[in-house]
């Protein structure tokens, strides 16, 4: 590791922060040291950065603003490279769109719709960037990034990059093609439409309205964890097992919304883990519906 970090400072890439705390950049506030964090200075240096990494047959791991992210109590012993930094742009050309996977999605759907331009309201209110939700296909709303994405660039951790249409992204329900191929989103190119200004906005609101008020934000938390099984929502069975508020350590089923899992003090990625284990073991033995997490788990040991 420390011929790597040479290697890195002598390619001046940007950022670097040995044992850094992993709980300083997760929406959940959970997870052991990163043994280095990268955080580039643009896409050039984060290019140069994987190639680096992976001729020294060191994993790296790619995160962006920490939401839909469980990283363990032991923390990632290769690389973490963070990327909301040097992925933050954003060109308007008439209805297409292009963004960097840095873009916070609640920002780029605000300010997109103050311009008049349709089609991202679903993600008012969803948190994380826009590589995670290309990565996560996220949606809310009976709509999802699918409907929207025209193309994606996409990199490789040797180095190489290739676009990829909304075809080739292989999107399914709360899925693509980068969970299985180890590709990295760097832009996302997003077609939309004209629109009323004010029907728009309005509509965005409305959305983020309906987070503020159904879910629970005032805690630390990733968003859903379970995704919807067919026939099912996630959420409702939750309650209907009689788990809302069911805790374990500092990891709590929410009383507000019972897909999420809160840390209301101290949580460690073992606490949700447990109970993550617990909520599925009780809605099978009284709905016999298996249950699936949507959020990514990584880490040592986990």
């Amino acid at each position: 590791m420390d011929r790597l970090v040479k290697r890195l400072q002598e390619a001046n890439v940007g950022q670097l922060k040995e044992n850094e705390p992993l709980a300083n950049h997760t929406t959940w506030k959970i997870g052991g040291p990163a043994r280095l964090l990268v955080i580039p200075k643009d896409i050039e240096c984060l290019i140069t950065t994987l190639v680096i990494t992976n001729e020294s047959n060191v994993p790296a791991f790619i995160i962006g603003r920490g939401s839909n992210l469980l990283i363990s109590d032991e923390g990632i012993e290769g690389v973490v490279v963070k990327i909301t930094d040097c992925l933050d742009h954003l060109e308007v050309n008439g209805k297409e769109v292009l963004v960097g996977a840095g873009y916070s999605l609640i920002k780029l759907a605000t300010i997109l719709s103050k311009q008049g331009l349709s089609g991202l309201e679903f993600a008012g209110g969803i948190p994380g960037s826009v590589g995670g939700a290309v990565f996560m296909n996220a949606g809310a709303h009976k709509s999802d990034i699918s409907k929207i994405l025209k193309k994606a660039r996409v990199l490789y951790p040797d180095g190489t990059e290739k676009w990829y249409n909304n075809e080739e992204m292989e999107f399914s329900y709360r899925t693509s093609r980068l969970q299985k191929d180890q590709g990295i989103c760097l832009e996302a190119v997003f077609g939309l439409e004209k629109g009323n200004r004010e029907e728009i906005v309005a509509e965005i609101q409305k959305n983020k309205q309906y987070r503020k008020t159904t879910q629970p934000w005032d805690y630390p938390c990733c968003g859903s964890v379970f995704r919807n099984p067919p026939g099912h929502h996630a959420g409702k069975l939750i309650e209907d097992a009689g788990l809302k508020g069911y805790t374990i350590g500092g990891a709590q089923v929410s009383t507000m919304h019972a897909n999420f899992i809160v840390n209301v003090g101290g949580a460690k990625a073992s606490d949700v883990l447990n109970l993550i284990d617990y909520i599925k073991a009780e809605v099978y033995r009284k709905y016999n519906v298996e249950m699936e997490t949507e959020v990514e788990m990584v880490g040592n040991k986990q």
